[in-house]
């Protein structure tokens, strides 16, 4: 009796404990189940910010432990990056970036980490297009009319963007290199300016934000001329790609990278990027991705890797050739 009595407790307590294995290895992956920190390199209310409010309630569910959105703006992002670089390597603090995290190394040559040694990429979240729009009242009414104009007359048209090493100047920047031509570049403090001033005519050109500008195309104030990407945007079907109008190998994309600080374990890292993909194949994230003219980023943590080090190594080309700073 009494080892039909043990028997009998211990394949209870096994039961138990292999009921509670996937909540159990999760928060000793990560930290041992203490909140983790989902630190945003820009200011609540943008794009960055949207897509951490977006992925940490299902995150969390995910690995059974909080997640907390943290602002820390400022510096183009790299205040973030460098409090995420130098946070214990555990798997508590992870960094939610822009694609600015591509372009800070040849923009600011003296970063306080070492953009390619100091993280640990988990994944990226979305690709989202840019779209290159015009006031209605410009004569250009291609991508080709465009060139035509630019070549016949350079250093005459400007395009407008939201500032010195933005997203916009350097699909400007990309813009000039691929199709030979010599345009202005004015720069503005933020994309709202930008857009209002390109939307009075004050300059005819600008790299927009599909999202931001969708409804300005859909009520003529803006008028679409391709968008950025491989593939057509959804949100934009009748608009032609710039692959499709001639400018072969423009391909501009803003998106949201995670990551993590160097030296985090492979298990943790495996955890975390899991439960990140997981966020993002929820049918609402997709939903609202697509609303806002994306795609999800369609590959693991390696993929992720891999593309960081394809942008690093593009814009790092394009910020030397064409002279951009910072200031």
């Amino acid at each position: 009796m009494p080892l039909a009595s043990l028997t009998r407790r211990q394949l209870l307590q096994g039961a138990a404990a292999t009921t509670a294995l996937p909540w159990l290895t999760a928060s000793a992956a990560v930290g041992g189940g203490k909140p983790i920190s989902l630190v945003v390199s820009y200011p609540a209310g943008g794009g960055a910010d949207l897509m951490a409010r977006l992925i940490a309630p299902r995150v969390s569910e995910a690995l059974g432990q909080p997640v907390v959105v943290e602002n820390r703006p400022g510096a183009s992002g790299t205040l973030a990056a460098q409090h995420v670089a130098r946070s214990t390597p555990d798997g508590t603090t992870l960094l939610l970036d822009a694609s600015s995290f591509a372009v800070n190394p040849s923009l600011f040559p003296k970063l306080p980490y070492e953009t390619a040694t100091a993280f640990a990429p988990l994944a990226v979240l979305a690709l989202y297009p840019n779209v290159l729009v015009c006031t209605p009242a410009f004569e250009a009414k291609t991508v080709a009319d465009v060139i035509r104009l630019a070549r016949a007359k350079p250093k005459t048209i400007a395009y407008a963007s939201s500032g010195n090493g933005s997203a916009q100047h350097l699909a400007g920047a990309l813009f000039e290199d691929l199709a030979k031509v010599e345009l202005v570049h004015v720069p503005y403090r933020g994309g709202g300016p930008a857009m209002n001033d390109v939307m009075g005519g004050q300059v005819p050109l600008f790299f927009a934000n599909v999202a931001s500008s969708l409804g300005h195309i859909q009520s003529g104030r803006l008028r679409p001329l391709a968008v950025t990407a491989r593939l057509r945007s959804r949100a934009l079907p009748d608009v032609p790609t710039m692959e499709q109008v001639g400018v072969k190998g423009h391909e501009v994309l803003e998106w949201n990278p995670v990551l993590a600080p160097a030296g985090t374990p492979q298990p943790v890292r495996a955890e975390l990027a899991a439960a990140i993909r997981k966020a993002m194949n929820d049918p609402e994230v997709l939903g609202r991705v697509r609303t806002l003219g994306g795609d999800v980023f369609p590959g693991n943590e390696e993929a992720a890797s891999k593309f960081l080090k394809e942008q690093q190594a593009l814009w790092s080309r394009v910020v030397r050739e064409r002279g951009i700073t910072s200031g």
